[in-house]
């Protein structure tokens, strides 16, 4: 079963061979999918001690402020004019994927100082930035993503990668914001079953009970902030109900030693310190949209 997500990552653009690995690939491929603590001998630059010791007992932070209002709205107005011309070919407001490869402005906000700066205090100096993803909810939408973690998507080992989640526009309950379940990361990789299509989800997959392994807790945003979270963390997002619009831009980094199988590894941009083993990319930015 192939969801919206997976259709158009079949087809994206300047993929460079990247390949979507199907569930069997994904078992048979070992990965070390353990919760490595962040900000391990690190001298911080944005974060406090406590804020990364609650990150690695939480497994998230979140209302960090990037961008004042000023900034946000130019970056919405220059997303609203990218979801037009996709939805105008033929694109969904969930299929701007990789978008780091063919956009400059999420290139940008891929390699932004400010960002990056509160990445490094979790991975280190060295950090890979490898996904850049729009998760757009439309008023009224009436799709979910279910309880997942993102490790159990990609083809890296090990589990050394941060998502960070820019909310592009204010994100509340109403209209379906995040929710994480504060400390699941702890338990490492956790079985999950393929979703129903009669469930909506966005995704695939679904983790059952996923509320045993932590206390749940709604990731309300203003435009411009973002939250941080682990690729082990279960998380989710309820159907939009109101009517306004939930876009967020995920942007995902890794440290270099991560290893990316299936030509994911083609997608990296350097964006601090170096790749000394040179498995990553170093993708320049974009020169057109």
């Amino acid at each position: 079963m192939k969801t919206e997500v997976d259709q158009r990552l079949q087809t994206l653009p300047n993929q460079k061979n990247k390949v979507i690995p199907n569930q069997q690939q994904l078992a048979e491929l070992k990965r070390d999918l353990s919760f490595w603590p962040a900000g391990e001998n690190h001298q911080l630059i944005c974060l406090e001690k406590k804020q990364v010791d609650d990150f690695n007992r939480r497994g998230y932070l979140t209302g960090i402020n990037i961008f004042d209002q000023e900034e946000i709205n130019l970056y919405r107005s220059d997303f609203d004019r990218l979801l037009s011309a996709v939805m105008d070919a033929g694109g969904g407001s969930y299929s701007i994927l990789s978008a780091h490869l063919k956009y400059k402005t999420a290139y940008d906000l891929l390699t932004h100082p400010r960002i990056v700066a509160y990445v490094k205090d979790l991975l280190g100096k060295d950090v890979v930035a490898w996904g850049a993803h729009y998760f757009c909810k439309m008023p009224q939408d009436g799709k979910i993503v279910a309880w997942h973690q993102d490790a159990s998507y990609w083809p890296l080992t090990p589990s050394k990668t941060i998502t960070v989640w820019l909310a592009i526009d204010d994100t509340d309950v109403n209209n379906g914001c995040m929710r994480f379940l504060s400390g699941s990361h702890l338990h490492g990789h956790l079985p999950y079953r393929i979703s129903n299509p009669n469930e909506h989800n966005i995704l695939n997959q679904t983790v059952e009970r996923a509320e045993d392994y932590g206390t749940s807790v709604n990731v309300e945003l203003n435009a411009g902030q973002i939250s941080i979270h682990s690729d082990l963390l279960l998380h989710s997002s309820n159907f939009n109900h109101s009517n306004r619009r939930r876009c967020g831009l995920t942007l995902r980094y890794c440290t270099p030693d991560v290893r990316g199988h299936f030509e994911w590894n083609q997608e990296g941009v350097i964006v601090s310190g170096s790749d000394l083993s040179n498995h990553w990319s170093n993708h320049a930015r974009p020169m057109e949209e």
